[in-house]
């Protein structure tokens, strides 16, 4: 599933060029496009914690968390290897679970870890591993082979959600036409194809300083967030 980033371009167009509002370029395009596309993505987290706290309609097709996990599920990668034990992925948006070995190592905080190595009894094995994570990457303790604590620097992997890859509309080099062998679609959600336009309308509505254009792409937004959340 994606979003063909050719058709969002030539939606867009059509909307900007109408009545001579102005002229989008590929490169101004595709950075409203990544924009757009960023915002749609973490809007799915926080519509999923406001969703979350309701209950579901238990509607196959219409129900909000359904259709969440549906989108997010695109950007889900499972067991990727942490270089190192220590380096997390480079497209890494949101972590889910590390694993050492095959167990599911348990997330601490650094006054936790301290507190766990003065105890014997709360010591880490490699079957119950812990974790810390901050900014560096994580770190991952199991057990020694006496029994002992161990930082673990292989057999690492983890869950996670990755950020969306960028998109680009790329024109040939003679005719200036879409060239779709170097161009990138929207790996979002086929269904989001009208809120890409809508959000990178509003978003040009700026650069053109065109009110009325920011105002459609804008009022078209907040219709369309008021119809999903009623």
């Amino acid at each position: 599933m994606s979003v063909d980033v050719n058709t969002v371009y030539q939606r867009v167009l059509a909307i900007t060029n109408k009545e001579q509002r102005g002229y989008i370029t590929p490169q101004e395009f595709n950075y409203l496009a990544n924009q757009a596309q960023l915002d749609i993505f973490e809007q799915y987290f926080y519509d999923y914690n406001q969703f979350n706290r309701l209950p579901g309609n238990h509607s196959e097709y219409s129900d909000m968390l359904a259709i969440l996990d549906e989108k997010i599920s695109l950007f889900e990668k499972t067991n990727q290897t942490v270089t190192s034990g220590t380096d997390l992925p480079a497209d890494l948006y949101r972590l889910g679970s590390i694993v050492f070995n095959g167990a599911e190592a348990e997330s601490i905080s650094q006054k936790d870890y301290i507190y766990i190595t003065q105890s014997k009894l709360a010591t880490p094995t490699n079957d119950f591993p812990i974790y810390i994570k901050d900014n560096a990457g994580v770190k991952v303790y199991g057990s020694d082979l006496n029994g002992d604590i161990e930082q673990k620097t292989s057999a690492v992997t983890c869950n996670y959600i990755s950020i969306p890859t960028e998109v680009s509309w790329a024109a040939n080099s003679t005719t200036g036409l879409y060239d779709a062998a170097n161009s990138i679609d929207f790996p979002l959600h086929e269904s989001e194809e009208t809120e890409l336009v809508i959000k990178i309308l509003a978003l040009a509505g700026i650069i053109l300083r065109d009110n009325s254009l920011y105002s459609i792409g804008s009022g078209e937004d907040v219709k369309n967030a008021q119809q999903e959340k009623s």
